[in-house]
């Protein structure tokens, strides 16, 4: 993004005001109050928003967050969890049951696990502070057990005593001790299985996207196609920064070597934008999101992009 922040890049006919903030306030402000003409958006909390009556947003195909997720799943030391099978049966916490995280673990359980997503009982909260609450109304199955977590309570507290016995989420909870704590991941080898998931399988998962206002985008729809346009011109600049030996880029010690080892095993586009090269990531999301009750109807990847950012002119 600091392409874009700097000025370095700046999108046809825009006039950007680029507001930089933590995700859940973006996030937050976003989903309840609109606040903004285009923002980075929850990819899970956006399918759900395409469910409801006014459709508030329309998405472009740039992810500025990508993550896998198998480091994600937290177990309490003395819940008898050894391997993902051991879950079934638990009580599990995550932040908000529509969180794009937990959906993509949910997922990758049930179908490299079999870990049913009906087969633990879910516990909804604030990870570090207490209250909460879903940003969106969610309507699920009966057979999908989701329970709000009790005021005062926060799920990190709850996972290190016991009251919980799992917790997948986004951010490390505070109470993760390492290998030998209280609270410890279900892979601690997580690197080596979330390798052999991207070698087996191709994904990269998609956490958030860019959406636009519907109301701008009918106005102006070629919005979508300037902003398209300057995020993935910023991508690519900072894809060649990562790479540079004269100076790194960041406080990493083996940035380069890391860049190389990523580029070796993933691609040198390691980090797509654009529909095409996204769309199995994005089908598989979407059956996600429809097997975990958040979509009452299937989506395809075509469903949720504006359709002029689906293609590109060729010369």
């Amino acid at each position: 993004m600091f392409p874009i922040i700097d000025g370095r890049v700046k999108p046809d006919g825009v006039d950007l005001n680029f507001l930089n903030m933590p995700v859940e306030e973006t996030f937050f402000r976003m989903l309840r109050h609109k606040e903004f003409e285009a923002s980075e958006l929850s990819l899970s909390s956006y399918v759900v928003s395409l469910h409801k009556p006014d459709r508030p947003f329309i998405a472009i195909p740039v992810f500025p967050s990508r993550f896998f997720r198998h480091c994600s799943i937290y177990v309490n030391a003395d819940s008898g969890i050894e391997k993902p099978e051991d879950l079934i049966g638990k009580r599990v916490g995550c932040p908000e049951y529509q969180m794009t995280a937990p959906v993509w673990i949910r997922g990758i359980l049930s179908d490299d696990y079999g870990v049913p997503v009906n087969s633990v009982t879910y516990f909804t909260g604030g990870e570090e502070e207490p209250n909460r609450s879903e940003k969106l109304k969610l309507n699920l199955p009966d057979d999908i057990r989701v329970q709000p977590i009790g005021p005062g309570k926060t799920l990190a507290k709850m996972l290190h005593d016991g009251e919980i016995d799992a917790l997948y989420t986004a951010r490390k909870p505070s109470t993760y001790g390492g290998a030998n704590g209280k609270v410890r991941r279900l892979f601690e080898d997580f690197r080596s299985v979330e390798k052999e998931y991207f070698q087996r399988t191709g994904i990269f998962p998609i956490m958030h996207t860019v959406a636009v206002k519907r109301s701008v985008y009918e106005k102006d729809p070629w919005v979508c196609q300037s902003l398209l346009k300057a995020f993935v011109q910023s991508k690519e600049i900072a894809m060649e920064s990562l790479s540079e030996t004269a100076a790194i880029k960041t406080m990493l010690p083996w940035t380069v070597a890391h860049f190389e080892e990523a580029t070796e095993l993933m691609g040198e586009d390691f980090w797509p934008y654009g529909f095409d090269k996204n769309r199995e990531t994005i089908a598989t999301f979407l059956r996600y999101s429809h097997e975990q009750g958040l979509s009452p109807n299937l989506l395809q990847p075509e469903d949720i992009f504006a359709p002029e950012t689906l293609e590109s002119f060729v010369i």
